[in-house]
């Protein structure tokens, strides 16, 4: 998140927020504490649809997987690619949301001007203003990026699991 919000302040401030310092400094004084944590709520809110997609099918995967080639269990680079199309559906699945955080984080919108949106109106207006289709705008590197990660991530989550936690 603070990312986003350093990345706003260098293309809106120029000079004065090409360092990290000064950049931090710019946010503090723009947005106070809680320019930090713009768009925590929304990431949250991404986060748990994400992983209620991705961890119950790469469970299913793994088990279809694993009866189709008559293993008890899986190796681990099978179990890989089982998180790569698990990661990769759950990231396409979700996309909305994340357009919807980002949206949020680079709102550059000063507090004297009101209100922000709520997330609901936000959405709404992506969507009536301009189409669906910006609704999953990125969804390809998104997908393709939690694809690699997925497999990264839990392929070696399966390596731990089956050759140094469950050795007895």
């Amino acid at each position: 998140m603070i990312a986003a919000s350093f990345g706003e302040v260098t293309s809106s401030y120029g000079a004065a927020g090409k360092s990290s310092w000064g950049a931090a400094k710019l946010v503090l004084a723009n947005h106070g504490w809680g320019g930090f944590y713009r768009g925590f709520g929304i990431t949250v809110m991404r986060e748990i649809p994400f992983t209620s997609i991705q961890f119950p099918l790469y469970e299913l995967f793994k088990v279809r997987l694993a009866r189709r080639l008559g293993h008890k269990t899986l190796p681990a680079y099978e179990a890989a690619i089982c998180g790569s199309v698990a990661g990769g559906i759950a990231a396409a699945l979700t996309t909305p949301l994340d357009v919807l955080k980002t949206r949020v984080m680079l709102d550059t919108r000063n507090s004297s001007q009101g209100p922000a949106p709520s997330l609901v109106n936000r959405f709404k207006t992506i969507y009536v203003t301009e189409g669906w289709r910006a609704l999953f705008a990125g969804v390809v590197p998104r997908t393709l990026w939690i694809s690699a990660g997925g497999a990264v991530f839990l392929g070696m989550y399966e390596f731990t699991m089956n050759n140094l936690l469950l050795q007895s």
